[in-house]
């Protein structure tokens, strides 16, 4: 069976998952809609799909599955929509701002008997995977802590900033998802802290550019989150996972991983410069997961409702830096 796919939004995190699609032998990128023509343009000339109206995807008989890529505050409109027109969603994170409003659009979701996928990629990364098989296979014993670093290479632009959520929204997200994904219990308080540390028209726009997690289980579990807008050294992703038995961890990537010695010491190559590079294999298995589990008539991971635990956590996160305090989780 190939899937046959339309695209939903052009831009940066369109053309990833374009490419994605286009390189699954199980799927077929038929057709790309964007507000901006020559966005489309760009991606039908690519990969020799049709650019289409969103109106006419929805409409299409020749598409199964879409992936929407647009910006955030049209994601559960969109949801509602395809899930309504019987196709099976991929969606990027998050599925709005609003837990309420992310609710409305799980339960539309139930309703219709649809398929909604969230794009939380880094549990498709093959070092994180990796990791999370250690702990399956009982090589650490009983997870008790784990530690996530992750720090991008800059800050972005600030009007992206204005109306993204704010970091813990729309970069700490991904840490939330990726800590419940490796701790195996709810997280079920949340502190945090944060400061403008990088860039004062960050602080000015009303968000924080460096921030700190740690968030509880209720056996007592922990995950510490560190985040930065801005690595002078490259795009950091690394996280640590301590048990009863020992620990595992996932270091940093780079594009070659060779050592050179010499006169002047051990040098090693750059870190990868971006998501673009550093987590292509992972936007490459999730999706291949995503028609996997439409094949196989399968339940969905990540799901519309880890989309919502990982914003009800980044709500909390808010609220603790706010309020100066520990936050439970109801």
């Amino acid at each position: 069976m190939t899937v046959r796919f339309g695209l939903l939004g052009a831009g940066r995190i369109g053309k990833v998952h374009a490419k994605a699609v286009s390189g699954d032998a199980n799927a077929r990128l038929v057709a790309v809609a964007d507000a901006f023509p020559e966005a489309a343009n760009a991606i039908a000339s690519a990969y020799g799909c049709e650019v289409r109206t969103i109106e006419a995807i929805e409409a299409a008989s020749d598409i199964d599955a879409v992936v929407i890529c647009t910006p955030t505050d049209t994601h559960a409109d969109l949801i509602e929509r395809f899930a309504r027109a019987g196709k099976a969603i991929f969606c990027e994170k998050p599925v709005d701002l609003s837990v309420e409003r992310v609710k409305a659009c799980i339960k539309v979701v139930d309703e219709t008997k649809g398929k909604l996928m969230v794009g939380f990629n880094r549990r498709f990364d093959p070092h994180f995977m990796a990791v999370r098989g250690a702990i399956d296979d009982g090589r650490i014993g009983d997870v008790e802590m784990v530690t996530i670093t992750s720090r991008d290479p800059g800050a972005p632009p600030v009007d992206y900033i204005k109306r993204s959520g704010g970091i813990f929204r729309d970069m700490t997200i991904h840490d939330f998802d990726m800590a419940r994904f490796l701790l195996g219990e709810e997280p079920v308080a949340v502190t945090a802290t944060a400061a403008v540390l990088v860039d004062k028209a960050i602080g000015e726009a009303g968000d924080y550019d460096s921030v700190s997690v740690i968030l509880q289980t209720k056996s007592g579990k922990q995950a510490i989150i560190s985040n930065s807008r801005r690595a002078t050294y490259g795009y950091d992703q690394r996280i640590e996972v301590h048990g009863s038995k020992g620990m595992v961890s996932a270091e940093n990537q780079r594009a070659v991983s060779i050592e050179v010695a010499n006169g002047e010491g051990y040098t090693r190559p750059p870190l990868h410069d971006f998501f673009m590079t550093r987590y292509t294999e992972a936007y490459a298995n999730e999706i291949a997961s995503f028609i996997a589990a439409i094949e196989k008539g399968a339940k969905i991971s990540p799901s519309g409702a880890d989309g919502l635990a990982a914003l009800v956590l980044a709500d909390a996160a808010v609220q603790s830096v706010k309020e100066g305090k520990l936050i439970k989780i109801g």
